[in-house]
């Protein structure tokens, strides 16, 4: 459960908002994608051709993740650093935990 804070720091329009749909046909093409695996699975398809699948699924996955993380830094973080005080330096050690996460995965 968050508090209040929380809840204020991550209210009002998010960075990515300007590419929501773009974000939106991404995410429908990897669900797609991993429906596809589901059958190639189902269907006792080749390893190989499996294992590509699931290559071309995590980079467009990892696609996404990276337009977020730029989008969050370019607009939330900006914003955040320019009221300053601990709100900017929060958001920073926010960024660092997602890029620590998304490297470690």
């Amino acid at each position: 459960m968050s508090d209040s804070n929380d809840e204020a720091a991550h209210a009002g329009p998010h960075g990515y908002i300007s590419n929501k749909d773009a974000y939106l046909k991404r995410l429908r093409r990897i669900e797609g994608q991993a429906r596809g695996l589901q059958g190639m699975v189902e269907d006792e398809q080749y390893c190989i051709d499996i294992l590509t699948q699931i290559s071309a699924m995590t980079s467009a996955l990892q696609s996404v993740a990276l337009g977020l993380l730029d989008d969050h830094m370019s607009h939330c973080v900006v914003a955040a650093v320019a009221s300053g005080g601990e709100e900017g330096a929060a958001k920073i050690r926010e960024a660092s935990t997602a890029i620590a996460r998304l490297v470690r995965s």
